[in-house]
């Protein structure tokens, strides 16, 4: 999810045509004063603040560590609430008066879906200032919908990784891929010289199981048609039916759909849509499976005592490499990131957002491991692991071309429904060409 800077530092990542319908330019816009109508508190500080979100368990643990000095300092007690089924429930919560004070948003579409309907508070001056101070354009135009800044942008991450382990890479006598025929190329020899499946997939998250799936399907968009036609694709400029989204597809599946290719410990091509996504980490650990495709958070995974704590690293139990593009030397990478919006505008909830979106918040949850941030206020120091580190430099390297995840940007209905339930469809075994034809059919009329 993600553009880097620090200390005021601009970094020149490519972020161009971001969301069309959903996304309208950057924010001009400095928010609100706190004194907007809204549903929720509207007004009342009662010492609480309630926060509904996707982080669950071991991160959910640490997002509570990073908060709870200022908690103590500031006599505010926040009450973090995860949900598997946070996409759903979240607009439910919100139609039956029934929100929480503030949300963490994984889609920037969906945020934009529940601005547009009135049910987002506009940014108050704080947050305003802080996202003008700590945050790319690119990111307050995220956390937009026309010229009204809705939220602040939280954490970050670059998709597209593919874990392996060196050491099984050296006794197989196998390098990195540069292209992505080279990774073709790759799996097969793993395959033939294994005589198993190389890799392991994971599309089950509950009511969000499949968006594992959009992942693969945008990093291949991406690499294959490149930026302009990928921009174009988020705002639905061109239909989900286009050649080039076939044509991802259609290489995604030359794994994805291979039962010679996956799903290492887990079954066949079938088990993909119900194993869950965190589980391939215990594969990737033990050695039974070779190859994963899943975004820099997954370091948080791979060295939970509960999957095995493997280590990560260039030397260490487990590394990863960028998907490589169609070309050598491509640097074209996705990612996605979290947007804090509000429902409530009372002064406590105004100050635990505004405290979020703070240099201060960044340096305290990156310095737990696990995550990297967009702000600019980020001490690099603050991300102790390898793969964050790199994930930083990807980022930060003028020469990246970086994009949004699509279906984060996209209308939610879409977005967060029927693409993942199209990914879904597609691993059991629904054509292509139906899969995406319904796909199309879901984006709403203007």
């Amino acid at each position: 999810m993600i553009s880097h800077h620090y200390r005021r530092a601009i970094v020149p990542i490519a972020v161009l045509g971001i969301a069309g319908m959903v996304l309208s330019g950057c924010a001009t816009s400095t928010g609100g004063t706190g004194d907007t109508s809204g549903p929720g508190d509207a007004g009342e500080a009662d010492g609480i603040v309630t926060i509904y979100g996707t982080i669950s368990d071991t991160e959910a643990e640490l997002l509570e560590e990073s908060w709870a000095d200022w908690e103590t300092e500031n006599d505010i007690d926040i009450q973090y609430e995860a949900s598997k089924e946070f996409e759903a429930q979240v607009s439910i919560r919100a139609q039956g008066g029934n929100a929480p004070d503030l949300a963490i948003f994984p889609q920037p579409g969906l945020l934009a879906d529940l601005a547009s309907r009135d049910y987002i508070q506009p940014a108050p001056e704080g947050v305003a200032s802080n996202v003008e101070e700590y945050w790319s354009d690119d990111w307050a135009a995220y956390a937009s919908t026309g010229d009204t800044l809705y939220g602040a942008p939280l954490m970050a991450s670059v998709k597209g990784f593919v874990w392996y382990s060196p050491s099984q890479f050296a006794e197989w006598g196998v390098d990195v891929p540069t292209t992505w025929d080279e990774m073709l190329t790759l799996t097969e020899t793993i395959a033939s010289t294994t005589g198993s499946a190389p890799w392991c997939v994971g599309f089950g998250s509950d009511a969000a199981t499949g968006w594992p799936g959009t992942d693969w399907i945008e990093d291949l968009v991406l690499r294959e048609a490149g930026p302009e036609v990928y921009d174009q694709w988020v705002s639905h400029e061109i239909p989900f039916t286009d050649p080039a989204i076939k044509s991802a597809f259609d290489s995604v599946g030359e794994i994805l759909l291979n039962p010679e290719y996956v799903n290492a410990g887990f079954g066949g091509v079938e088990s993909i849509n119900t194993t869950p996504f965190g589980d391939p980490a215990r594969a990737l650990g033990d050695g039974t499976c070779a190859l994963h495709h899943q975004a820099s958070f997954y370091d948080g995974f791979i060295q939970d005592p509960k999957n095995g704590n493997a280590t990560v690293g260039p030397d260490a139990d487990i590394w990863a490499f960028v998907t490589p593009s169609i070309e050598a030397g491509g640097n074209a990478v996705t990612g996605g990131g979290e947007i804090v919006g509000a429902f409530s505008n009372d002064e406590d909830t105004i100050a635990v957002q505004e405290y979020l979106s703070s240099a201060e918040w960044a340096n305290s949850r990156v310095s737990l491991g696990g995550v990297i941030s967009a702000n600019n206020g980020l001490d690099p120091a603050s991300a102790s692991s390898p793969i964050l580190q790199e994930a930083i430099t990807i980022l930060q390297d003028p020469s990246t071309t970086f994009r949004f995840d699509a279906s984060d940007l996209m209308p939610g209905v879409v977005g967060a429904g029927a693409f993942w339930t199209g990914m879904v469809d597609w691993i059991n075994g629904k054509s292509t060409d139906e899969v995406l034809s319904t796909i199309d059919a879901s984006w709403p009329s203007e």
